[in-house]
């Protein structure tokens, strides 16, 4: 029986452990938060937990050694320390994080030993980018260009459990939610590059009418201009990668960064409230009116739906933090955490939709629209979780079983890889809904 060490125990862990244990591979969850562990593998007789800090190396060898492969649900920092244990011992690894440079740099090394290392096989990244290859190379193989290329991501609460002014409860990683709101971006749009600061990222969102779900708010994700390279698009006029939420979101983030309310840059907030501090940040002295003075400082209606957000989330009040020396960003993205859980009767929601423009040799072009909305059933089994961890978990077992041989340092991009993960995704009911032939009237801009 293969043996897969998972180094992680955190909210999108339990489907790939619960996965891998229903097909017969032993499993083992190294964490440093053994209770969570425990309840993950339960008694199952091929389960076992071991209590493991991410900085004791030593154990990791050992570990890394006495498995077939490993997955790394780790933060993105410490997958290339995983990586090098897994060069060492021949060990194949997958995660569900970002390539960086350093991961890449391994590429060489890891052809020479044999083994592979598959990242970004989460949902975005990962299902994203496959559902997304299975497109572009069936376009370019009826001799067709992706003209222009937009994708669109959002976990988010269920209609009926957005019920706070930020229609949002967090379902994964809350501070990375938060802090993404701090990203730049760079996109290709009908020929010109565009590039948005972070001060304006929320500024301009544009509309999409998402079925069964309603009218969202889109804003553009990071940058979108290395996918023309990863893609295989050169031809593509737009390049667009963006994140969906409901509609208020980007209204009452703008106001949050013209705060500076998600800032890093601490400073010393002992004895202040909540409304000291939002009067820190303009510059003033006197914390009573503070609605008053935001909708004055920012030029902005006193009745804004953003106003109504923050006095909601008590950033208005004169109740003390009780904090040190602080960043801003801490202080409002654990208060948007006390406030925005995703209830344990709620579900949770992931939306992914891909649009293309493809134009053909004979002048013919058309809309090819896919899409995907998955819900979770409650807090405790959410949307997201599976749709991040059964990727990685499939692919885990196409590599043990022999199904994906490719070597070296890959992201999901190529058929062989893409195609059984998402045939045995849709085994599972995740799946995207390819519509071909749309009119051009269909694009989204």
């Amino acid at each position: 029986m293969k043996r897969v060490l998972i180094l992680g125990a955190g909210l999108v862990a339990n489907p790939m452990v619960q996965y891998l244990l229903g097909n017969n591979f032993k499993v083992s969850v190294a964490s440093n938060t053994p209770d969570r562990a425990k309840v993950m593998v339960g008694n199952h007789p091929s389960g076992q937990t071991i209590f493991w800090e991410a900085d004791d190396e030593e154990t990791l060898d050992t570990m890394v050694a006495g498995h077939d492969l490993t997955v790394s649900l780790l933060p993105y920092r410490f997958h290339v320390m995983v990586a090098k244990h897994c060069l060492k011992h021949k060990k194949n690894l997958v995660t569900a994080s970002y390539v960086k440079p350093e991961m890449m740099a391994l590429d060489k090394e890891a052809k020479q030993a044999g083994i592979l290392f598959l990242n970004e096989m989460g949902l975005d990244p990962g299902i994203d980018h496959m559902s997304a290859m299975r497109i572009i190379d069936k376009i370019h193989a009826n001799e067709g260009a992706v003209l222009e290329f937009y994708s669109i991501c959002g976990a988010l609460p269920a209609p009926e459990a957005a019920d706070n002014p930020f229609r949002y409860k967090f379902s994964w990683s809350p501070k990375g939610v938060i802090l993404a709101g701090n990203n730049d971006a760079h996109f290709l749009r009908h020929g010109k590059e565009v590039n948005i600061p972070t001060q304006d990222i929320f500024k301009n969102p544009f509309e999409v009418d998402f079925p069964e779900v309603g009218m969202l708010d889109v804003y553009p994700n990071r940058d979108s201009m290395a996918y023309r390279t990863i893609y295989g698009i050169p031809e593509a006029r737009t390049v667009y990668r963006g994140t969906f939420r409901y509609k208020g979101w980007c209204e009452t983030l703008d106001v949050m960064k013209r705060l500076n309310l998600i800032s890093g840059d601490p400073f010393d907030m002992k004895g202040m409230t909540y409304a000291d501090m939002i009067t820190h940040q303009m510059g003033r002295q006197n914390s009573t009116d503070i609605r008053q003075q935001v909708a004055t400082f920012l030029n902005i209606p006193v009745t804004s739906y953003a106003l109504d957000a923050l006095e909601w989330l008590g950033m208005f009040k004169a109740e003390p933090m009780g904090r040190g020396i602080d960043s801003t960003f801490e202080v409002t993205s654990d208060r948007m955490i006390s406030r925005m859980g995703l209830g344990p009767e709620e579900r949770d929601m992931v939306i992914l939709q891909h649009t293309f423009l493809a134009g053909y040799s004979n002048g013919r072009k058309e809309i090819i629209r896919s899409r995907m909305l998955d819900f979770g059933t409650l807090a405790t089994n959410t949307s997201i979780a599976r749709t991040v961890a059964l990727p990685a978990a499939i692919s885990a077992e196409m590599i043990l079983l022999g199904k994906i041989t490719v070597k070296g340092v890959h992201i999901p991009v190529i058929p062989e890889i893409y195609n059984p993960v998402l045939d045995q995704l849709e085994s599972m009911n995740i799946r995207m809904v390819e519509e071909y032939g749309l009119p051009l009237t269909e694009n989204i801009a």
